[in-house]
């Protein structure tokens, strides 16, 4: 994150007249810590709400209360490890979201803190995440590059008063065309172009549209496949008679000529596979 628009949090070594709000040993057990975290938190909120806002006293114990939860902020950021985004950046930003949680938190409700804190932090990441990162991680140089081709871009419109050509950015800024076209490329990726948006110059439809169409016969997937399930319960006499009458389309009479039985003994061997299969059906539902 550039440092222009890195989100600007409170120091994180306040020194407070009575309030201690060290870090604790790491070589004191996690859930020690956090005990010691919750009492100082519920100590300092019930201080907090006594003190007048803007008033000195209430901005050192808001300090404190920033400080002793910041472990909170460091464990939501570490869910976000994988986003190649520098850790230093997404704790600025969960502190946020912290900062957010103490202003709004009412010690009253017999919520815990930590439980009230977390989603709110959580989401200021999410939102950093969603509107200020790009789709698709860019190199450092070629970033820092479409810097320069956005700015030379600028000045050259106002100049010329139309938008400049590859070439006259490449002149400008004393590199290949190249360069240039891979800047532009790379500053698509700041923004995702909508699934349903046209493709530009070729006159194709969104890629939505190009996308496979829906099987109607999906919806039959799950029916399908509890019918298999319940058909190999069946005596295999009885599962071929099902074949034969559902799947080849055979009469009854065609049947009972295929297997050498009369017609109505296949009629009774298909009411009885029919109530099996609805008593296995129930069973499984």
């Amino acid at each position: 994150m550039p440092a222009s628009t890195a989100p600007q949090v409170p120091p994180q070594n306040v020194q407070t007249d009575d309030i201690q709000t060290e870090t604790p040993d790491p070589a004191t057990p996690a859930r020690t810590r956090g005990a010691d975290t919750r009492a100082l938190t519920q100590v300092l909120f019930g201080r907090l709400k006594g003190l007048e806002p803007g008033t000195p006293e209430h901005h050192r114990v808001r300090t404190a209360l920033i400080e002793a939860n910041l472990p909170l902020v460091r464990y939501a950021a570490a869910r976000f490890r994988s986003r190649n985004e520098p850790m230093e950046d997404v704790v600025q930003v969960g502190t946020i979201g912290l900062i957010n949680a103490i202003d709004r938190f009412d010690p009253e409700r017999g919520v815990q803190f930590p439980t009230f804190a977390m989603p709110t932090v959580v989401g200021e990441i999410k939102r950093y995440f969603r509107d200020n990162v790009r789709t698709v991680h860019v190199p450092r140089r070629l970033h820092e590059l479409w810097v320069q081709v956005t700015g030379a871009t600028e000045d050259l419109t106002t100049a010329h008063g139309r938008s400049p050509t590859t070439a006259e950015i490449a002149e400008r800024l004393k590199i290949s065309e190249d360069e240039v076209l891979a800047c532009i490329e790379a500053g698509r990726s700041y923004h995702a172009t909508s699934l349903e948006a046209a493709q530009e110059g070729d006159g194709l439809p969104g890629l939505l549209d190009r996308l496979g169409y829906e099987d109607p016969a999906l919806a039959g997937v799950e029916h399908r496949d509890l019918v298999r399930h319940l058909l190999v319960q069946l005596p295999e006499r009885e599962q071929r008679i099902l074949l034969l009458r559902y799947y080849n389309n055979l009469t009854q009479s065609q049947i009972s000529a295929e297997l050498g039985v009369s017609q109505m003994h296949v009629s009774r061997l298909l009411a009885r596979s029919f109530a099996r299969l609805r008593s296995a059906n129930r069973i499984e539902a």
